[in-house]
């Protein structure tokens, strides 16, 4: 169950968390959608032509192999499922898995569903071990139980997450867990991860919803170390929150950033980004390079399958944002990313400290 409490803030009333104010666009979309609505979307889909099965080539890279420093090593498993390998001092790597979701459905049950058009691209079988879970928030196709349980038989990793999501971890099996409110930090393995805002909900039944929070993760070291920052965004609306983030903890060497699951925009602008506004949110955040993700896996929504790059490719330019500074990786495709500029961004070493008190 739900708890009965939660704790007060400019994002949660007691009982539910909610998108506050501050983080929310200039001109957010203001009207309710009504039941009718969504039924009348759910039907016009239904005459939707079906995504097709792409053939990939095989995967790119190698991810088991080790990021020298200054890089890192980022593998797009589809969707929102990365591996992160993160260089440390002492020549090791702090091994990363965002939203893991190695299941058929995206859906509470197994015969039904949004289903995958891709197999993962890469097996958990193939990863090396993994050090720290990051999940966003609770919606099925970024918290997926199955995948958990058996990263935690398997690994049994660090969960970080955000508060209320704690409850379900806890069904597959996971045991450590930390929860993070927006702002709040927890350091591993000589990195700090930091829960940042989103614009976005949660649910997982028709009774609880937004009973737990949504957030997204930057990563950077704790101290003077050899890694790259990297910002998972998780799920998000656009707003003002990428330049909070940017100017709060310091722009990321690294972002990834959600580009589909936009169509029909009357249902989905407040919880997901089109590929332009996913550009937009990379220069707020004043990102080094960004990574497009949330796209060409699972038809979660209306727009076709190659037009989340295709618009992401004509934002880009018309931003002035160089080709190679955004990218959608092959699927599975293991990728060695460095930072575009070369000295540390982000907050002086002594801000990090004193963000101790508050973590």
């Amino acid at each position: 169950m739900p708890p009965s409490s939660l704790p007060v803030s400019d994002h949660c009333d007691g009982r539910r968390f909610f998108n506050p104010s501050s983080i929310l666009p200039a001109s957010p979309q203001r009207r309710r959608v009504g039941l009718g609505e969504i039924l009348r979307w759910q039907w016009r889909r239904r005459r939707l032509p079906a995504w097709p099965t792409p053939t990939v080539p095989p995967p790119a890279g190698d991810p088991q192999a080790l990021p020298a420093p200054g890089t890192v090593h980022v593998t797009f498993i589809g969707h929102s499922t990365f591996l992160l390998r993160l260089p440390r001092a002492d020549g090791t790597a702090l091994t990363v898995l965002t939203d893991p979701v190695f299941s058929d459905r995206c859906s509470p049950v197994s015969w039904a569903g949004p289903r995958r058009v891709l197999p993962p691209g890469r097996s958990l079988d193939a990863l090396p071990r993994v050090d720290v879970v990051l999940v966003s928030h609770c919606h099925y196709d970024h918290l997926d139980l199955p995948s958990l349980a058996a990263l935690g038989r398997r690994d049994a990793p660090l969960f970080i997450t955000a508060p209320g999501n704690a409850r379900h971890i806890r069904k597959a099996g996971g045991r450590a867990i930390v929860e993070c409110d927006w702002w709040q930090h927890h350091d591993v393995g000589g990195m700090r991860v930091t829960a940042t805002p989103a614009r976005h909900g949660s649910a997982r039944t028709p009774f609880d919803a937004n009973r737990a929070l949504w957030c997204g993760f930057d990563i950077r070291p704790a101290g003077d170390g050899p890694s790259p920052s990297v910002f998972f965004a998780g799920d998000s609306g656009h707003g003002r929150h990428w330049a909070q983030i940017g100017a709060r903890l310091g722009a990321p060497d690294i972002a990834l950033l959600p580009v589909g699951a936009y169509d029909p925009r009357f249902l989905m602008e407040p919880v997901h980004v089109t590929p332009e506004e996913a550009v937009s949110a990379m220069i707020e955040l004043d990102a080094g390079l960004a990574v497009g993700m949330h796209y060409g896996t699972f038809r979660l929504t209306d727009e076709p399958y190659d037009e989340p790059l295709r618009r992401l490719a004509a934002a880009r330019a018309a931003a002035g944002v160089a080709a190679e500074r955004f990218v959608g990786l092959g699927h599975g495709e293991c990728r060695v990313m460095s930072p575009r500029r070369p000295e540390r961004r982000g907050p002086a070493r002594q801000d990090l400290a004193r963000q101790d008190a508050s973590g």
